[in-house]
């Protein structure tokens, strides 16, 4: 027989002996074992049922151990929402916006657009007062104080959902990152060209946009016959290449134009079999690579992407690429826009940049920034997640001074200069522009005074609800010639946990039971 069904049929033994009307307090209290020692913790591992003064295992080590203040609040630690210190600033994910998060961050590092947005003249905002919040309006207005909060907010990462609201973007659905970036310089440039400073008009073609001619020569009589084009980025094919070099050639390729393609030319005056090929003219300050991986799938009629492994070097030479000018062109790598995921309709940015001050690399994920250790670019495992077994190819070997990806879609270089000036890596945010970001630090510091209050207070009343309970655990096991009264098990623990939620106990039944059995 069971130890507990043993005890049960031990306590009513003189049950079958005694008659009723010989039944005494002494049997009763024999037959519901009030008698019984109560357990000591350390010798008994979990409430008995056989003893009711048993009241080992009913949480009581919550009680009696040591005091976790955690357990007496659910606020985070506001400090955890600081930023620390020499580190940069995150941008909160607004639900499928890290694509334009890895942008953000990317022209940020940019120093020069950077300080031109800083002089963009914003009247709004130097005349704001700051008893009230400051609500940009222009797209210009929105990443100026945007940058300023980037640079100087208290803030371990801010919220861009002003900027993206601005834009119309839906926050809930994932855009084609690469014709966000066209769209959004586009869109900058032609506001920043009506301003009245040269230097603020010209910035985006300064920083971003070279010049390239589609040129055409006829086979029959050998005229050449260019059109000139701008560009903010190149865009390369990589499918069947290995690296940047073969990407560039491939785009600067000599194509025919033949058969029903042919070409008319002018001097001829009829169609002629013709050679066309894109010469490189100027190359801008900051040299983008799109590296087309979204492509059109004839065979399902839908986007694919290219999971093709691509090396880069870490600095490049565009000389035998550019077309009969001497001039600087020597670019190093800024930064890698990574696409983690194997679909193109999914998946997550983030983005690798330099630091230009301290040329520091730093892996910005949203919220999350990590400096990579020993100023060198890593992609890391983690740039070649979510690969299914059929595509898992490889990872070539990468030469000294290169490196390998099969997710990165966009590579931006930096012009490189002889001698760099390093108060130019330093500058202040505007007068006016850190007057709007001091209100909103002196916002979140406000904020971090009142959760941690509310921290305290509730730590504080733990602490007390922690003695409280302590004391009268120590109260609950019945002694010798003293009342008592039977408390349902789950009802004490509630209580313990937590007086004020629990209802009064009704024993009501229990001595209706006592009576009927006396």
């Amino acid at each position: 027989m069971a130890p507990r069904l043993q005890l049960e049929k031990d306590a009513w033994r003189w049950a079958e002996m005694v008659k009723p009307e010989d039944i005494t307090h002494e049997h009763i209290e024999l037959a519901y074992r009030i008698a019984v020692l109560a357990c000591k913790r350390g010798t008994c591992r979990r409430n008995c049922k056989g003893n009711p003064n048993c009241l080992v295992g009913i949480g009581e080590q919550s009680w009696l151990g040591e005091i976790d203040e955690n357990a007496f609040h659910n606020i985070d630690d506001p400090n955890s929402e600081r930023r620390d210190k020499n580190t940069f600033v995150g941008l909160t994910n607004l639900g499928a916006t890290c694509y334009v998060n890895t942008f953000l961050q990317v022209w940020f590092h940019n120093l020069e657009l950077r300080r031109a947005l800083y002089r963009f003249q914003n009247s709004r905002a130097e005349g704001h007062n700051t008893d009230s919040d400051y609500e940009p309006r222009t797209i210009c207005e929105h990443l100026q104080y945007l940058f300023a909060l980037l640079q100087n907010s208290n803030r371990r990462y801010i919220d861009p959902s002003g900027l993206v609201k601005a834009l119309g973007l839906d926050t809930g659905q994932q855009q084609d990152a690469q014709e966000f970036s066209k769209l959004f310089l586009s869109l900058l440039e032609d506001t920043l060209s009506k301003q009245k400073d040269p230097n603020l008009q010209n910035v985006i073609q300064q920083q971003f946009c070279g010049q390239f001619s589609y040129v055409t020569v006829c086979n029959q009589c050998g005229r050449e016959s260019p059109l000139p084009s701008r560009f903010y980025e190149l865009e390369l094919n990589i499918q069947g290449h290995k690296n940047l070099t073969e990407c560039v050639t491939e785009f600067l390729k000599e194509e025919k134009l033949e058969g029903d393609n042919c070409y008319y030319c002018e001097s001829c005056q009829s169609k002629q079999n013709a050679t066309r090929r894109i010469k490189l003219q100027s190359l801008p300050r900051t040299l983008n690579f799109q590296l087309m991986r979204f492509v059109f799938d004839r065979q399902s009629s839908h986007k694919k992407k290219l999971n093709t492994f691509i090396s880069f070097p870490e600095v490049l030479d565009m000389g035998p690429f550019l077309e009969g000018k001497e001039e600087e062109c020597t670019y190093e790598l800024s930064a890698v826009l990574i696409h983690r995921g194997v679909s193109a309709y999914s998946g997550h940015y983030i983005a690798h940049v330099r630091d230009a001050h301290t040329n520091d690399w730093y892996k910005f994920n949203d919220e999350e920034i990590e400096k990579m250790e020993g100023k060198k670019l890593q992609l890391g495992i983690e740039e070649d997640i979510a690969e299914t077994a059929k595509s898992q190819t490889r990872k070539p070997k990468c030469s000294k001074g290169y490196h390998c990806s099969r997710n990165a879609y966009m590579l931006v270089y930096k012009r490189q200069t002889e001698e760099i000036d390093q108060t130019e890596t330093i500058f202040e945010v505007p007068a006016f522009l850190q007057k709007l970001v001091d209100q909103d630090n002196k916002k979140f510091e406000e904020w971090c005074n009142e959760m941690a209050d509310m921290r305290k207070q509730s730590v504080d009343k733990g602490k007390a609800k922690h003695e409280e309970v302590k004391e009268l655990y120590e109260l609950l096991p019945t002694e010798d010639g003293l009342s008592y009264e039977f408390v349902p098990l789950e009802w004490l623990k509630k209580w313990l946990d937590d007086s004020t939620a629990i209802k009064e106990i009704d024993n009501s039944q229990f001595l209706h039971v006592l009576l009927l059995e006396i």
